[in-house]
């Protein structure tokens, strides 16, 4: 490892996983201690890297909101590691995808509805929060992650001015959108891979718990369809429409029961927010995802940008603000980064 962390090697054994779009490192822990777990999670998330004070005030805040992030048990912000509780390995993704082969609704429904409970959950506890807020500055500096590494980086676009204008015109739509809701504490990656199935206390996974909730480092105050927009509009599953506005319209009647939206907020009106807050959210993710490939040579994200500028497409094209935008990018950024994708896969099919 790249620091020693104190550790007697001779009553622990640390088994390395996978990584995933940070630069954080997991290992599973087996102390084989009596007075600890049988397992555990170790995370190297390098200081100079990852914001760990951040996860540190984040896992506080959505601990005593009720949510089931890891248990802390040790950690050392300076050195940059921790010593989580371990969920186990079993993600929400594999247990929808199997659902979703196999018709069954029923399980979709419960998976569904434990995540959104948690995070009802989430916005509705009313303690002060710590959170920054996802102001225009953030909310802008993400959206041209696209112009940056989706269009200049992936596709060697140079954008007149014409075209900078437009854009600048479309990012501030989405910025007013999403300023204008009411505001809430916000995970910011709320997703199937994101969220757990836990271990119960007889050591089985049980799906009709609360879910396993991690990667919330990010988390902040801002607008209340974000994480919903995540969580059914996933960038790795993909829903028929009429499920995704039947689940989003239970969220937003238990949204108004609980007190977290204003009673006068309409069904129509969140649902246009929730539109356009996956605008944002999926325009990011397609600067984000080439940035990965780019920038950290994770090039297995690219699979998923097909699904991405689907999704990006098919919403724009119900909102007339957006019709710009989605002429232009249907007219060319989309048809050059699709010749691309088939460039990069005809590479990685090669001996």
């Amino acid at each position: 490892m790249r620091r020693q962390f104190g550790v007697d090697p001779g009553v622990v054994k640390a088994n390395g996983l996978g990584g995933d779009a940070s630069f954080r490192r997991y290992f599973r822990l087996h102390p084989q201690l009596p007075e600890l777990p049988s397992s555990l999670m170790l995370v190297d998330a390098p200081p100079e890297q990852e914001n760990n004070p951040a996860f540190l005030r984040a896992a506080s805040e959505f601990g005593a909101a009720g949510v089931h992030t890891p248990q802390i048990h040790a950690h050392d912000v300076e050195q940059g590691f921790m010593v989580l509780e371990d969920f186990g390995d079993q993600l929400f993704l594999p247990c929808l995808q199997q659902a979703q082969a196999e018709h069954d609704r029923v399980r979709v429904d419960a998976l569904y509805g434990q995540a959104m409970r948690a995070l009802l959950a989430l916005q509705a506890d009313p303690a002060p929060t710590s959170l920054p807020p996802y102001d225009r500055t953030l909310l802008h500096r993400e959206l041209i992650l696209f112009d940056d590494w989706f269009c200049a980086g992936m596709l060697d676009m140079e954008l007149d001015d014409d075209e900078r204008a437009m854009l600048d015109t479309c990012w501030r739509v989405l910025e007013d959108a999403a300023l204008a809701q009411p505001q809430v504490r916000v995970h910011r990656d709320y997703h199937s891979r994101n969220l757990m199935v836990r271990p119960g206390d007889d050591g089985e996974l049980h799906e009709d718990q609360a879910p396993g909730v991690i990667d919330f480092q990010d988390a902040v105050i801002g607008p209340v369809t974000y994480d919903l927009v995540s969580l059914l509009r996933d960038c790795y599953i993909v829903w028929p429409q009429p499920d995704v506005e039947r689940w989003a319209a239970t969220y937003h009647e238990s949204a108004q029961a609980r007190g977290i939206v204003p009673s006068s907020y309409s069904l129509s009106e969140f649902m246009q927010d929730f539109d356009l807050m996956g605008l944002q959210r999926h325009i990011k993710v397609l600067g984000i995802f080439c940035r990965l490939a780019l920038r950290d040579n994770k090039h297995r994200y690219l699979q998923d940008l097909p699904v991405v500028m689907d999704y990006v497409c098919r919403v724009a094209a119900r909102h007339p603000s957006m019709k710009p935008f989605l002429d232009w990018f249907q007219a060319g950024p989309m048809p050059k980064m699709q010749a691309r994708l088939a460039e990069f896969g005809s590479t990685e099919a090669q001996p």
